[in-house]
């Protein structure tokens, strides 16, 4: 019996440690694809305007747009009840200000979780054909996301943006930790569902 106990606990560090490792170099190097929408995932915004997390989010999507990688951006994200705007609709703003033609922005403004930022976002891509995604967030949240995208059954390739709010190990780190355990937890309730 100890010898079991003592195999599983070994196999279990082994997947804490390769599910942290394939967290942490998740979208490294990749070649983006060509694709028919950038989707990206809420995050905060204050006042109206995109909080540093945000911003990050959207210039990376802006970029993608410009480079010609897809032909229209989704913003997800709702807002609170106290919040003028939703995230979704700050970072339209954002990126009209940034020279994106209104025709190429699509919109879910109800979603305040990644699982229902995708699901929406999904159904108002469907009214325009779309049917393959780049999927942009930040790194560490980018594996378990597109995982949920593929459950809704999305063509989709995470797209770290390059313009990260989490620079440093400081803040990187908890970040990474908080992320780490939601995988952990996102992969091992997948196999029951």
């Amino acid at each position: 019996m100890r010898r079991f106990l003592k195999i599983i606990s070994i196999l279990i560090v082994a997947y804490a440690l390769y599910t942290g490792y394939s967290l942490w170099t998740y979208g490294e190097k990749e070649n983006i694809p060509d694709a028919d929408a950038a989707i990206v995932l809420g995050a905060a915004q204050w006042n109206g305007e995109p909080s540093p997390v945000f911003k990050g989010r959207l210039k990376q999507a802006l970029e993608l747009y410009k480079e010609d990688k897809v032909d229209y951006l989704i913003f997800t994200g709702g807002g609170s009840q106290e919040a003028a705007s939703s995230e979704a609709e700050v970072g339209k703003e954002y990126a009209v200000r940034n020279g994106i033609p209104n025709e190429a922005i699509l919109i879910e403004k109800h979603s305040l979780v990644t699982e229902e930022n995708l699901i929406n976002a999904k159904k108002v891509a469907a009214r325009k054909g779309i049917d393959s995604y780049l999927l942009v967030s930040d790194q560490f949240h980018l594996k378990r996301a597109a995982g949920e995208a593929e459950n809704q059954g999305m063509d989709v390739i995470g797209v770290p943006t390059q313009y990260s709010a989490y620079e440093t190990l400081k803040t990187k780190t908890p970040f990474f930790l908080r992320e780490w355990a939601y995988l952990m937890v996102y992969q091992i309730t997948s196999l029951f569902s």
